[in-house]
C-alpha cells in the first residue's frame, strides 16, 4: 500500500511540474520573454537611484512585468516610505512572488495579476521595468500619456524609445547591464 502512495505521490508531483513548465513557456511565448530576475548588481543600482529620491517622490512604486518579484521585494527592503505593486501576468512566478512577500512579511508590496499595458499609471510616481525592447516601445506612449509630470522611470537593460535619460548607469555584472534613469518632464 505505501508503494501505490508513494507512485501515486510522484505521479501527481510530476504532473504539477508539468503543468508548471507548461505555464511558464506559454505565457513566455505570449509576453516575447520570460520572467528573468534582475541581478545584485542591478539590484543595488537601482536601490541607489531609489534612496536618492525623496520619500514623496517615491510615495507609489510599480514594477511593468515583476517576474519572481526579486526587484521589487529587494527594494522595497532597502527603501522605506513606499508602497509597492508588481504587475505580473504569468501565475506561476507571480505566485512565488506573492509567497516570497508572505515570507519575508513585506506588507509594503503587493503583487497583482495584470497587464502593464492596461494598468492605469496616474497616481504613480515611480515605474520599475525589466523589459524586451517590444514592451519598452508599447509601454513608453502609455507612460507618457498617463504619468504625472516629475514621475520617473527606471529601466533595467532597454531604453525608452523617444524619452532621454537623465542618467545611465553601467553596472559592475557580466553583462555590463544599463540602468536607465527617466524623469517625465512637464510640457512647457
Amino acid at each position: 500500500m505505501t508503494g501505490t502512495f508513494y507512485h501515486i505521490g510522484s505521479v501527481v508531483l510530476a504532473v504539477a511540474v508539468l503543468w508548471a513548465v507548461i505555464s511558464i513557456v506559454y505565457v513566455s511565448w505570449k509576453n516575447g520573454i520570460s520572467p528573468m530576475p534582475s541581478s545584485a548588481p542591478v539590484r543595488r543600482a537601482v536601490i541607489f537611484e531609489m534612496n536618492r529620491m525623496t520619500e514623496g517622490e517615491r510615495r507609489l512604486i510599480v514594477e511593468a512585468g515583476s517576474g519572481w518579484g526579486t526587484l521589487a521585494l529587494d527594494v522595497a527592503r532597502n527603501t522605506r516610505g513606499s508602497q509597492f505593486v508588481g504587475i505580473e501576468n504569468s501565475s506561476i512566478p507571480l505566485g512565488i512572488s506573492k509567497l516570497m512577500a508572505r515570507i519575508n512579511q513585506q506588507t509594503e508590496v503587493t503583487f497583482i495579476r495584470g497587464d502593464i499595458y492596461n494598468y492605469s499609471y496616474g497616481n504613480v510616481n515611480v515605474v520599475l521595468c525589466y523589459l524586451y525592447p517590444g514592451a519598452m516601445k508599447r509601454l513608453s506612449k502609455i507612460l507618457y500619456e498617463q504619468l504625472a509630470p516629475e514621475a520617473i522611470i527606471i529601466a533595467i537593460c532597454f531604453a525608452l524609445p523617444d524619452w532621454q535619460p537623465e542618467r545611465v548607469i553601467t553596472c559592475g555584472d557580466l553583462y555590463q547591464t544599463k540602468v536607465y534613469v527617466y524623469r517625465k518632464r512637464s510640457i512647457s
